[in-house]
């Protein structure tokens, strides 16, 4: 199966898992991209509802929250 894109959120693109390829996305990037049309909270409920909960096969691109470690 090919690994597949997230339609608009080319720049948001980060890496590809090792083990799968299948693209890895950076959150925060994603949500900077809707945000050019809509609020942050606006573009958080669209990104966590149609864009990281879709599910369409082993090829499904990987959404990654950063965090900080002390």
């Amino acid at each position: 199966m090919d690994n597949l894109t997230a339609d608009g959120f080319d720049k948001a693109i980060i890496g590809r898992c090792s083990r799968t390829f299948n693209y890895i996305y950076s959150t925060d990037k994603c949500i900077e991209i809707l945000m050019e049309g809509m609020e942050y909270e606006e573009a958080c409920e669209y990104f966590y509802f149609n864009v990281a909960d879709a599910y369409v096969g082993e090829g499904t691109p990987i959404f990654m929250d950063t965090v900080e470690v002390e």
